[in-house]
């Protein structure tokens, strides 16, 4: 039993690590600068050292400030890491590996899968919500590697499955792309027309509607928070991607739960 929660530990601490790097894309997209080179502090310039870079840990025993110029550090960097660490503990619980110390090749391939969907969409989010942008340099990779990915159910004669992937994007994409060409793109950003591809993909028919309609939910009662405390219009502009992501999430790992309770209120 031991080694089961050890297992989850490090899978969460990788997730840390993955999340740190993550900062760092985020970052440098927002810069237009390579990954290559060491990690910076975005104020002062200095490289950081060895210490610095402890996911967490190291933004918690600096109090959230440089060492070296003892500007503010962004909380986005510690919940990032945070996030992504909660996430890939999901996503281990969720294929079933959380109680098994059996891997096989094939096992190792969809949790890398699974990390790095999960890895990529987080930093869509958090780009998205900072810039009103969905970055095709994030999102095309992922979309041509989770189509790439779902070649397995033709290998493996799941048709059914790969059809309703097809299917979903279908819906999810052209009724984004619809909202789209009716409002001139201002009801609806082509990114998010985009990003609906790779949900399509990723959660198949018909749980993709539980992510789209889990998206429109959560972005109308945010809409009128944001109204009611910060008196924005109905013309204010808000990035929708951050919802759809949310939404996908949820859906990945509780939509057929959801669908079930959301079936059960009508046989009341």
């Amino acid at each position: 039993m031991f080694i089961n929660y050890l297992i989850y530990f490090f899978v969460f601490i990788f997730g840390l690590c993955i999340g740190s790097f993550l900062n760092c894309v985020i970052y440098r997209l927002e810069k237009q600068k390579s990954l290559k080179g060491r990690s910076f502090c975005p104020n002062c310039k200095h490289t950081l050292s060895f210490k610095d870079l402890f996911p967490v840990f190291s933004f918690l025993f600096l109090g959230g400030k440089c060492r070296y110029c003892r500007k503010k550090i962004s909380a986005q960097y510690p919940l990032v890491e945070i996030s992504t660490g909660i996430l890939f503990v999901l996503i281990f619980w969720k294929l079933g590996f959380g109680w098994s110390l059996r891997f096989g090749f094939w096992d190792f391939i969809k949790l890398g899968f699974w990390f790095y969907i999960a890895s990529a969409l987080i930093v869509i989010f958090i780009y998205d919500l900072k810039h009103y942008i969905i970055p095709d340099k994030v999102l095309f990779p992922a979309i041509l590697i989770t189509l790439i990915f779902n070649f397995q159910f033709l290998i493996f004669n799941e048709f059914s499955i790969f059809i309703s992937s097809i299917i979903a994007v279908v819906v999810a994409s052209g009724f984004f792309f619809i909202i789209w060409l009716v409002s001139g793109g201002r009801a609806m950003g082509f990114g998010d027309v985009k990003l609906a591809i790779l949900m399509g993909l990723l959660l198949v028919w018909p749980n993709v509607l539980t992510a789209l309609f889990l998206a429109f939910f959560f972005g109308a009662i945010i809409g009128i928070i944001l109204m009611v405390v910060e008196k924005k219009s109905l013309k204010s502009e808000i990035p929708f991607g951050p919802f759809l992501i949310a939404g996908t999430f949820l859906a990945m790992f509780y939509g057929n739960q959801i669908i079930q309770w959301y079936s059960n209120l009508f046989l009341i």
